[in-house]
């Protein structure tokens, strides 16, 4: 059976979160949205987990059709974040319970700090028979290659024990797999949604071959092993990402990185930070000029949300207008969820001539972005050109 997850969110107790990230209101929208697995995030904060606990029976986290699983994520001594899988509430506490020593927020932030290393968390993590990873791991800012060159420089004697990596909004497997050291890894894609709002929420997610929506099954298809495995990574064009380009965090003009190098990643035009973009970094870090994917990494799929394909239909300037989340509502009642109206149901069945025709040109490729960077999304292009860009790649 085909599973969609989104693995990486954060509830309302993460700074700059929505006080809507609670479970029902979750449960509901990635319903609507597709997902069959949905990842709790901030599970070691206490009020979170005894919320989750409330929804729980025994390990099983089941609401509105949504399987959750425990999962967190963590901020180490050089400031990386890690995404953390739990298989159960006791082995929650039991990795809690020794994080606690290293950590002054634990208790107060959905995200803590943890004074430890990468190594030294992924050790405590592993021995709880958790999973564990990096987050978006390519983004310039609390990312594993933004402050380090490898895995083993992050994870150390761990390195080879990290079965997957997060390749966050700015990278796709095109990317990552210019990168050798990644090729025995399982890639996942998620939202790190801080809104259970459809362009939010399961804007990148996941889907897995297993049999039934559990930790066991989960960790089984990460692994790669009886059977189990991921189909099809699925995300926004790596050029929509915040991060892609080279840019400066403060007035958004992008940059050539040999000239960010000599201006010291100093703005010539407001004198703000220029931050290194993911399509660079990748460039620094690759051992190949062309991505190499290995036999096992399935097809990575970029999806646009379907709430910014309306807003392009609507010609509105944001797809959080009423228009557009009215409009989207009626198309999930009417075909099912977003990834049915995306991707898998006849463009006839789109009943919204406007919206019908965006779609097609979704599909057709027709639609391209001019690139995000500095902390700016990339702009999405309805284009004419009779070659447009692939977004789906073949092996």
């Amino acid at each position: 059976m085909h599973f969609n997850a989104d693995l990486h969110i954060h509830s309302k107790f993460s700074g700059a979160t929505s006080k809507n990230m609670e479970l029902k209101t979750l449960s509901r929208q990635a319903k609507k949205k597709g997902i069959h697995i949905l990842g709790t995030g901030d599970c070691l904060h206490p009020l979170w987990l005894s919320e989750i606990k409330e929804n729980a029976d025994g390990d099983s986290i089941f609401l509105d059709s949504i399987s959750f699983v425990l999962t967190t994520e963590i901020e180490d001594s050089n400031r990386v974040h890690h995404l953390i899988i739990f298989p159960s509430f006791s082995k929650v506490e039991e990795v809690k319970e020794e994080l606690r020593k290293h950590s002054k927020d634990i208790e107060s932030d959905g995200r803590p700090h943890v004074d430890l290393s990468g190594e030294e968390i992924a050790e405590i993590v592993l021995s709880a028979d958790a999973l564990i990873g990096p987050s978006h791991a390519f983004t310039p800012w609390t990312a594993m290659y933004a402050y380090f060159d490898s895995l083993k420089d992050c994870y150390g004697s761990m390195s080879e024990r990290i079965s997957f990596v997060e390749l966050g909004l700015s990278a796709d497997s095109n990317y990552a797999d210019r990168i050798e050291e990644l090729h025995s890894k399982t890639f996942l894609t998620n939202s790190d949604a801080h809104s259970p709002w459809p362009v939010r929420l399961a804007r990148e997610f996941n889907r897995f071959e297993m049999e039934e929506p559990s930790f066991e099954e989960l960790k089984m298809a990460i692994l790669r092993k009886k059977g189990r495995k991921p189909i099809l990574n699925v995300g926004i064009p790596p050029e929509e990402g915040k991060y892609n380009e080279t840019a400066c965090t403060r007035c958004y003009v992008h940059y050539e990185l040999e000239k960010a190098k000599k201006l010291n990643f100093r703005c010539e035009k407001c004198g703000g930070m220029i931050k290194k973009g993911v399509r660079d970094r990748v460039n620094e870090l690759a051992d190949f000029e062309e991505p190499r994917h290995p036999s096992h990494r399935p097809p990575y799929l970029h999806l646009i949300p379907l709430a910014e394909i309306i807003a392009i239909a609507l010609d509105q300037k944001s797809p959080y207008t009423s228009k557009v989340q009215a409009l989207w509502e009626e198309l999930v009642k009417e075909i099912g969820d977003e990834v049915r109206v995306l991707i898998d149901v006849s463009l006839d069945e789109i009943k919204d001539e406007r919206v019908r025709e965006v779609i097609r040109a979704f599909r057709e490729r027709k639609i391209k972005v001019k690139p995000g960077g500095g902390g700016k999304y990339g702009e999405l292009i309805l284009s004419k050109d009779k070659n447009p860009q692939r977004y789906l790649y073949d092996f």
